[in-house]
């Protein structure tokens, strides 16, 4: 491979890394909007025009805060775990099927699901290093649910899989030409689409930060910058998550306008849920995933299997 070529993929990786940053900076924004005008109030409205420099102010704030730590922690993988998070919330991003920059993913499906399941890691050691009982606590509970609802969503993913018969998520464009996938599988899109929300902690299914009854969970111990990677890997991970559902079941990846608006439109659902719904109790998370969403995603994946081989 050329020099040049090498040099353009790490430009392009670069720019995209950029995008995402500045994308989640104005989905918080987006969020505390929402969630103000839901709350019948007016949001942040006092930095630069309407608010809209809020999430640069608030990352300078936290990025040059003291960074403190507790005593009894330990203290490299305390230190180093959000990074590792915020790191690997990133690398998914390079999925998204490029038609230049010289990237492609044949197997891109399972480098998802491997990054994801990763991400589970980087809460259970943030957890444990801090040393204290709420954070540990936050974070067990962060790991059962999360990989609970791996499960589930990898198996929605295999209905998916089967309909295209291939791992490339630049095939999903093809075999939506004419019909987009929500329609042929309504009820997977509506599972996943919930199982998105439990993967990534948010609300009704936030319970590593419950704070009524944890302290904010897991990441009680961090402050200035390690919260501030906390809070980016999830924004990240949402953004991410409001991608793949717009690539597998709302039409695949066009580079148009409307591809990023059905992108917001997600992440808007993401937010609209968090205004509106209160929390979970914590049985019935478990019992919504083994109970009703493995089942149901087991039986379409058997539904999908017998159309897929009757229609060969």
């Amino acid at each position: 491979m050329m020099l040049n070529d090498i040099i353009l993929i790490n430009l392009g990786m670069l720019i995209l890394i950029v995008g995402v940053l500045v994308g989640v900076a104005f989905l918080t924004l987006l969020e505390r909007k929402v969630l103000g005008y839901i709350q019948i109030r007016k949001g942040p409205n006092k930095v630069g025009y309407m608010g809209i420099l809020q999430p640069f102010s608030d990352a300078i704030k936290l990025f040059t805060k003291e960074q403190t730590y507790p005593m009894f922690s330990n203290y490299l993988v305390y230190y180093f775990s959000p990074v590792i998070s915020f790191i690997l919330s990133l690398m998914i991003w390079m999925l998204i099927p490029y038609y230049f920059n010289m990237i492609t993913f044949n197997l891109g499906i399972l480098f998802f699901l491997c990054c994801t399941s990763l991400g589970v890691y980087t809460v259970m050691v943030s957890g444990w290093s801090s040393n204290s009982n709420y954070a540990l606590l936050g974070g067990l509970r962060a790991v059962a649910q999360t990989i609970s609802y791996e499960v589930s969503l990898a198996l929605i993913f295999l209905s998916s899989v089967i309909m295209i018969m291939d791992f490339n998520f630049l095939n999903f464009l093809i075999y939506q030409n004419l019909v987009w996938f929500i329609f042929l599988m309504f009820p997977l899109s509506l599972c996943w689409l919930s199982s998105s929300m439990a993967e990534t902690n948010r609300t009704p299914f936030d319970f590593a930060e419950g704070e009524s009854e944890l302290v904010s969970g897991f990441n009680i111990e961090y402050s200035s910058g390690g919260f501030a990677l906390i809070f980016l890997a999830e924004y990240s991970s949402i953004l991410f998550m409001s991608l793949l559902f717009s690539l597998v079941y709302l039409g695949g990846y066009y580079l148009n306008l409307i591809f990023y608006l059905k992108l917001v439109y997600i992440s808007f659902i993401f937010i609209w849920v968090r205004g509106t719904l209160p929390r979970y109790r914590y049985d019935k998370l478990m019992y919504l995933s083994w109970k009703s969403y493995l089942p149901i995603s087991l039986n379409f994946l058997l539904f999908y299997i017998g159309l897929k081989i009757f229609l060969m």
